[in-house]
């Protein structure tokens, strides 16, 4: 694969027809490093965020051995990685999907929310008894962006029974839950916690794991969360009241926080109307998340008239290359007011479900990429190394200022 030094230097060489994802390996990598060296147990790469094989390769690189996966397809995605522990964490599988996972795939960890499952898990293993299994839990989201508590987890007051009658079949027993993607602030892992807490006293049971889960946040132009460290720090206090064992093992399932800053997207201008940008991709595409749930992703011009100060900068809406008129981005996303037609623009932070949600509606969806060895447009990771330094977003050191997003006022 090509590489490149920045976006701008690719779009010199190469003035691409299609959309170009710009991948950024060494960011995944140092995300994996720090939460490797500050969270106290295993981490667990959320699969279902990116599968690219560059990104996997580099978080395998900088030592992450767990993988949280959600279907087959993911679990082959990553079987075949050594040392590779899978945790199927979708609570709800098909008969056959956990029969291949068990026989196939040798996975032996498996979630479940309710009786109905942990009869299925039971009967297509054989009644293994060498199963790690977790109880998801619903708990209620505080301040992430997308809540995730409706379509999975049993209500903490009604899981005794299953925590019970799981504990009797498991080799070993964990608790699971998920406090919402782009949790911006640890309250949301506190109150959890305390859920557990209570469970763990009104189950009698002897807890082996404890999963906090995904839901670690990244930086985006309209949402700048709490330091990680915070998020780190709370989630040691509160498990440390819990009445578990030494015994008793963490482990957390971060997807967004490992690659949303290993991947940009660079679009072409393909029109504009006012202050309506019409790019060749959109909310079919990589741009979902800005479509449909409102993300203002960090955005600079690569080409063009460049600013000569701040206040030369204009709100902009983006329109998508389909045919539809539900594809579109409305931001705003501050950018030259100079912009124009054959303009380039990288779109930043977009590692994390960009592209794993595009689609080829219209026929469009098609991708070139390439290599990126500059730092990631805004990181929660610090300056330069980042790891042990992470007090917030910062601006890649190569964006001067006048081509980046101002931040929010």
């Amino acid at each position: 694969m090509d590489r490149y030094a920045t976006a701008r230097d690719l779009v010199v060489a190469r003035q691409p027809d299609r959309p170009t994802f710009g991948l950024r390996p060494h960011a995944a990598g140092q995300a994996a490093r720090w939460f490797l060296e500050h969270f106290p147990g295993d981490v667990a790469y959320a699969v279902k965020a990116n599968a690219s094989p560059f990104l996997l390769g580099a978080l395998y690189g900088a030592g992450i051995r767990h993988f949280d996966v959600a279907s087959l397809p993911e679990i082959e995605d990553v079987a075949s990685i050594p040392d590779a522990h899978l945790h199927y964490m979708h609570p709800i599988k098909s008969r056959t999907a956990i029969r291949r996972a068990f026989f196939e795939f040798g996975v032996r960890s498996f979630s479940l929310d309710c009786e109905d499952e942990l009869t299925k898990i039971q009967q297509e293993t054989g009644n293994a008894k060498d199963l790690t299994l977790w109880v998801r839990l619903a708990v209620q989201p505080k301040n992430s962006k997308l809540p995730l508590e409706r379509m999975f987890g049993i209500q903490p007051a009604k899981a005794h029974k299953l925590v019970a009658k799981t504990r009797l079949v498991a080799h070993k027993l964990g608790l699971t839950f998920h406090v919402g993607s782009q949790t911006t602030s640890p309250e949301a892992y506190v109150s959890a916690l305390a859920d557990v807490a209570a469970l763990i006293g009104k189950a009698g049971v002897v807890l082996d794991r404890v999963d906090v889960g995904g839901g670690f946040p990244s930086a985006y132009a309209n949402s700048r969360p709490e330091p990680l460290s915070d998020f780190i720090d709370a989630i040691k206090s509160a498990y440390d009241t819990l009445p578990v064992s030494a015994t008793c093992r963490m482990m957390c399932e971060p997807g967004r926080a490992l690659v949303s800053e290993a991947e940009s997207l660079i679009v072409r201008v393909n029109s504009r109307r006012g202050n309506e940008l019409f790019i060749n991709d959109g909310a079919y595409g990589a741009l979902f998340d800005a479509a449909h749930l409102g993300w203002i992703f960090p955005v600079r011009l690569l080409n063009g008239i460049q600013p000569a100060k701040s206040g030369e900068f204009a709100p902009f809406s983006f329109w998508g290359p389909t045919c539809d008129s539900i594809d579109r981005m409305p931001g705003p996303f501050m950018l030259p007011a100079t912009v124009r037609e054959g303009d380039y623009i990288e779109i930043g932070n977009l590692g994390a479900y960009g592209r794993a949600i595009a689609g080829r509606f219209n026929g469009f969806g098609a991708y070139e990429q390439a290599i990126l060895l500059d730092p990631p447009m805004l990181s929660v990771y610090g300056k330069e190394t980042g790891v042990g330094h992470n007090r917030g977003p910062h601006f890649g050191k190569d964006a001067d200022a006048a081509e980046m997003t101002p931040p929010p006022a």
